[in-house]
């Protein structure tokens, strides 16, 4: 098959429409267009925030075909804008800069924000983290807001707080959230502002490191019914496993102590250097330290915007376990 501008307007047009055709992604104003591999276009992310789609290239030839994948996104949806945030260090792999800036239109000036869920989130496109939003935990999101009901909820890593505002909106009845930046806990209640439904009363903001935090939280005495761990990448490669599975059980010991009994742990690797069945293992090595029983109630996923082709498992980054505590 030749590489040319027609090839990338295939395959762009082929990665829209068949997320088109998934009735649980119809109406979604943040979006993966374009998901990498598992569309066929290796070092290709897109994605849809609104009227603006993200675009980040992340290999030489994806980088070389620029243009053509700029022009394929612009047909296939209709889009007024296309920003590239290729500033990720993984370019340096292949003797790449770091591109960032307008391909088509430019909306620099206007806060971008979409509604996922019915909770309004900003997504900062420009600076921040991957694309501006974590699209992949959509769904375990909706999943926190359906089991927060009364239910006081802990989020570590909370990032601009998108588990947080759906536990709000499933009727959390407190909501701490704890990360160490304090400029992702000003977007996080910048968040909540843009939610007047939600009662701020309910929301503890804490900028504390989180592993720290943990161990204060328990040497407190305090209990939680509901936490969500949802930490960054601990192991980019299977070379550094050994050093993240350290880190995974630590959080993971510490979170399943401060659980009441009957409580709910919801807890994610996005580690490609860590598969699902080795995540599974680290949990389970932490829930007997921590001397607690836990069964799983659910596995959990990216969206079906992240599909994972069945040639190319590493795809499947994001791994997730819903478990409940006795």
């Amino acid at each position: 098959e030749s590489v040319d501008d027609a090839f990338f307007k295939r395959r762009v047009a082929a990665a829209v429409a068949r997320r088109a055709a998934l009735p649980e992604l119809a109406g979604q104003q943040g979006l993966r267009l374009i998901h990498a591999e598992s569309d066929g276009l290796p070092g290709v992310i897109a994605d849809r925030y609104g009227d603006t789609v993200v675009v980040q290239l992340t290999t030489a030839g994806a980088d070389k075909w620029r243009a053509a994948i700029a022009d394929s996104l612009h047909k296939a949806t209709g889009c007024a804008r296309i920003y590239e945030r290729s500033d990720v260090e993984v370019r340096n792999l292949e003797g790449l800069e770091p591109v960032t800036g307008w391909l088509l239109g430019d909306a620099s000036g206007e806060e971008l924000v979409i509604t996922e869920n019915g909770v309004r989130m900003a997504v900062d496109f420009l600076a921040g983290h991957k694309t501006g939003f974590y699209l992949d935990q959509r769904e375990n999101r909706r999943r926190t807001a359906e089991l927060a009901r009364d239910r006081r909820v802990l989020n570590c890593f909370c990032y601009t707080a998108g588990f947080s505002l759906q536990a709000l909106a499933g009727g959390a009845r407190e909501v701490a959230s704890v990360d160490s930046s304090g400029p992702a806990l000003a977007t996080a209640q910048r968040n909540l502002v843009l939610n007047p439904q939600l009662d701020a009363a309910r929301a503890i903001w804490l900028e504390a490191d989180v592993f720290a935090e943990l161990r204060s939280l328990r040497a407190a005495g305090e209990r939680y019914d509901l936490i969500v761990l949802d930490p960054p990448k601990f192991a980019h490669t299977a070379a550094h496993a050994e050093r993240a599975g350290r880190a995974y059980k630590d959080i993971n010991l510490h979170a399943l102590q401060l659980l009441a009994p009957g409580g709910l742990l919801m807890t994610y690797s996005c580690s490609g250097g860590v598969d699902a069945e080795l995540f599974r293992k680290i949990v389970a090595g932490a829930a007997l330290d921590a001397g607690r029983r836990a069964r799983i109630v659910q596995q959990l996923q990216g969206a079906a915007d992240h599909p994972v082709d069945l040639a190319f498992p590493e795809g499947e980054y994001l791994k997730g376990l819903l478990l409940q505590v006795e």
